[in-house]
């Protein structure tokens, strides 16, 4: 690892003393964690310090000053590094945090998501860099507006035309006293209050998202969602019905299926589906779905959203949707492959987005041994000994 790079032990990582010589790093839940042993005391002041502001080769020097053998400590990072308990950031992925100490906090909690197998300053930075735009302040689309904003998302935009209505307001969303506002304000009041320094305005004319949550509850038939189809832009189905959670299709223009595919499968189902479809979007739909629903559809829309945007997995709703039904709640996939007679895949593909070369699902089979692979890691994460500095 490059000595510029910026190592960020996250606050919450126990540094728990095993024996008077011997501290333990994380390694209390499914995860690994390392024991270092001796030197408990020394070895969790230099730890603690790890808050991502310094580079390594000053972390290095600051622990000759104490008396540690910088080789010992560097391996005890590489340690770390290789377990998931330490993050590298970029000296830009805390700017945000210059505003005061307590952005500095909002940003230390979010950093720990960014482990995995890709680099965490890649993703992270892919996610400052991104912007979103949440068509409808609905139950869904505010409180999911305000989760991608906290969760590191640089510019998130809601765009509603109409007035907060009572029965809008949800936790996390639209309050009881924005009631008669207009809904786009009251939006962008709520994601500052779950960020304060994210950029809410509205995009320029000819400025293109890089994807965006359509968060009516019948967006296949919204005129919308047929223009980010021609625009190639990325666009995700986030809404409740009734009082079932529906996330996805999750469309990239000319790589997967579109909603218009999903209309035509149920016009295959039943042949009076456009009829159908014509009474649900002939007026504005009336907000539904307890708190519970909604927020557990924004939630799990959330995940699909950084997912895409930072790499770091292969959306479910590619193809597919996501159905949350109470009152049990568990998430029920359901595939709304092309359809033959739809001919979206010659539209454009959003440029400087994730390559999507197989947007179906695992396999049931390897689904369990992936399961497996995750079960043995898991039971195998016991702390391992590192030489001590």
């Amino acid at each position: 690892m490059s000595d510029s790079a910026h190592p960020l032990l996250p606050p919450a990582t126990p540094l728990l003393r095993r024996t008077a010589g011997a501290v333990q790093v994380g390694g209390v839940d499914t995860g690994d964690g390392v024991v270092v042993r001796p030197g408990a005391a020394e070895v969790t002041t230099l730890l603690r310090g790890l808050d991502g502001r310094r580079p390594q080769r000053s972390v290095l020097a600051d622990a000759v000053s104490a008396g540690l053998d910088p080789a010992a400590v560097a391996g005890l990072l590489e340690g770390l590094r290789a377990t998931g308990l330490l993050v590298d950031l970029e000296p830009a992925d805390l700017l945000a945090s210059d505003a005061g100490p307590a952005a500095a906090a909002r940003t230390a909690t979010e950093l720990p998501a960014m482990r995995g197998t890709s680099p965490g300053r890649a993703r992270w930075a892919a996610r400052r860099q991104a912007t979103v735009v949440v068509e409808g302040a609905t139950r869904v689309g505010v409180p999911l507006a305000a989760v991608l904003a906290g969760s590191g998302v640089g510019r998130v935009s809601v765009r509603d035309r109409g007035q907060v209505l009572a029965a809008d307001a949800v936790v996390g969303g639209l309050s009881a006293d924005d009631e008669g506002r207009p809904r786009a304000l009251a939006a962008a009041d709520a994601v500052r209050r779950a960020s304060p320094l994210a950029d809410v305005r509205p995009l320029p004319e000819g400025v293109a998202p890089d994807l965006v949550v359509l968060a009516r509850p019948w967006s296949a038939a919204d005129p919308l969602a047929a223009g980010w189809q021609r625009a190639g832009t990325a666009h995700l189905v986030a809404a409740v019905r009734g009082e079932t959670g529906i996330v996805g299709p999750l469309v990239v223009p000319g790589r997967t299926s579109c909603l218009g595919c999903a209309d035509l499968h149920r016009r295959d189902a039943d042949p009076t589906w456009p009829a159908l479809a014509a009474q649900l979007t002939a007026g504005e739909a009336v907000p539904s779905g307890s708190t519970v629903v909604c927020l557990l559809t924004a939630v799990t829309a959330a995940q699909q959203v950084l997912a895409y945007l930072d790499g770091s997995g292969a959306p479910t709703t590619l193809e597919a949707t996501v159905e949350l039904t109470w009152p049990a709640l568990l998430p029920a996939r359901r595939p709304w492959p092309v359809h033959p007679e739809c001919g979206c895949l010659d539209a454009p593909g959003p440029p400087g987005r994730p390559t999507v070369e197989d947007p179906r699902p695992p396999t049931p089979g390897d689904a369990e041994r992936g399961r497996g692979q995750w079960s043995q890691h898991a039971r195998n994460g016991l702390p391992g000994d590192l030489p001590s500095p």
